[in-house]
């Protein structure tokens, strides 16, 4: 079963975000007090668990490894038992009573990117997801998320 694993939020942008315990996300605008909410199609972003883990044992130094949680790629939600990347453009999430609706699969990391210094090789221009927030409401970490 798919479940929401952490939700995270950053009052900067470029920066690994912090868990909480819940957030409120709102309906064409993002995670409340997150520096990525606003209008536009990438309110909110998703990463799986899995994609961080991967990332992890990848990484030639341990020691650095260690260090990488979630919220470090910068995701807004991190997931568990589902695989993101393969969900199509439109596909829609229902996370607790929210529902998102995916917009963008991947993205293209800028030069001097804070996330990259921090982890190495970024594994959300290939796994992690972006979407828009259709119905808003209070998601947190064991929220379980269908796919509609």
């Amino acid at each position: 079963m798919a479940k929401v694993f952490a939700v995270n939020i950053s009052e900067k942008k470029g920066t690994p975000k912090k868990r909480v315990a819940k957030a409120l996300l709102i309906e064409d605008f993002g995670l409340r007090g997150d520096a990525h909410a606003g209008k536009g199609i990438r309110q909110v972003s998703l990463l799986a668990r899995e994609s961080v883990e991967k990332s992890k044992a990848q990484m030639k130094d341990p020691e650095r490894a260690k260090g990488i949680c979630e919220g470090s790629f910068a995701e807004n939600i991190t997931t568990e038992g589902i695989e993101l990347f393969t969900l199509p453009v439109g596909a829609r999430l229902k996370i607790g009573g929210s529902v998102l609706e995916i917009t963008q699969i991947g993205k293209e990391c800028h030069d001097g990117c804070e996330i990259s210094k921090l982890v190495g090789k970024c594994v959300m221009p290939r796994e992690g997801i972006f979407a828009k927030v259709v119905v808003g409401g209070e998601i947190r970490a064991g929220d379980t998320i269908e796919v509609l």
